[in-house]
């Protein structure tokens, strides 16, 4: 059993201890204050978690929207968020409905569905335009989001985007009950592993205070609607590829990859020797800047999944170069 849990983020460091966390993360502390929108999805009251910080610096006018990875949720930005804050930025940072500390409802999740949930994030707060940055699982939504709403994102970030391959050619489709399932049968020993993939050179310090969150989660008693949530989410993962619109993105785009990624949704439901073609994330990367109008592709080296905790400052000049 995980014991306590340390905030990620380097700049504000509370550490809470506890044997459970409840399923909207409830005690523990984001880096910044955290809000809530609350509206109706299929008639279920749900709240959506963000958080909406000033510049830090001299303002420059502009919003970046940051957009979380499946298994990172708003408070992995926190870096990242003062990094934006202090060169003059707006940063808003949703927890989507179904991760983080927002709603975990038993619904049909889309990419669409958290497309609207975030336009009308952005309408409440009087955003009419952003630069969008999505990471892993953020930057399928950040595609489907700059398709569906071309007018309100300036420019487009992707950071490790998992889709860039159809999953559907590899992966032999699985029940809801199957991934539940899986999702029931996790230990923090698995956890950690899990997390740990995620990188290039695993240090404890980069994925544990991950994983401990994900650890004490399973004490809940309602861990069995986050495990159903996070069932729910790989299926729209997995059923709504967006790697055939990429060639009608229309803002500048900046693609940038660790060179080690090999992140593949459900690669263990595939065969042994289709696993082994899976996840090239930099290949994957270089085909799908080729479809891209206005594309820049960044490989680091020495890197995975979250090069903007793994290799920061690479991570971060190349972000603010391609901001300005």
């Amino acid at each position: 059993m995980i014991a306590s849990v340390t905030a990620a983020h380097p700049q504000n460091t509370p550490t809470i201890t506890t044997e459970t966390l409840g399923i909207a993360l409830e005690g523990y502390p984001y880096p910044y204050p955290v809000k809530s929108l609350s509206f109706e999805i299929e008639g279920q009251p749900v709240r959506m978690a963000y958080m909406d910080v000033a510049p830090a610096g001299a303002a420059n006018g502009q919003t970046v929207l940051l957009l979380h990875g499946k298994n990172f949720y708003g408070n992995s930005w926190a870096r990242v968020i003062g990094v934006l804050t202090q060169a003059g930025y707006r940063v808003v940072v949703p927890d989507q409905i179904g991760f983080g500390k927002s709603s975990k409802p038993d619904i049909d999740y889309s990419f669409d569905m958290l497309a609207a949930n975030t336009a009308k994030l952005l309408e409440t707060l009087g955003v009419s335009q952003a630069v969008v940055i999505g990471h892993s699982t953020g930057g399928m939504l950040a595609v489907r989001f700059a398709r569906t709403y071309p007018d309100r994102v300036t420019r487009l970030v992707l950071e490790d985007p998992i889709g860039l391959e159809d999953y559907r050619r590899t992966v032999p489709p699985q029940t809801t009950e199957t991934l539940y399932k899986a999702e029931m049968e996790q230990t923090p020993e698995k956890i950690s592993a899990f997390y740990a993939r995620y990188f290039a050179h695993p240090r404890p310090e980069l994925y544990q205070p991950y994983a401990d969150i994900a650890s004490c989660v399973l004490q809940s008693g309602e861990y069995p609607r986050w495990a159903k949530a996070s069932a729910l989410t790989y299926q729209m993962i997995y059923r709504q590829p967006v790697r055939s619109e990429y060639n009608l993105l229309k803002p500048s785009v900046l693609l940038i990859v660790g060179e080690q990624d090999r992140t593949a949704v459900m690669r263990n439901y595939a065969d042994p020797e289709t696993q082994k073609t899976m996840g090239n994330i930099p290949k994957l990367a270089e085909a799908a800047g080729k479809d891209i109008p206005h594309c820049k592709v960044v490989i680091v080296p020495d890197c995975g999944h979250v090069p903007h905790m793994e290799q920061p400052e690479r991570f971060d000049r190349e972000l603010l170069d391609f901001l300005k």
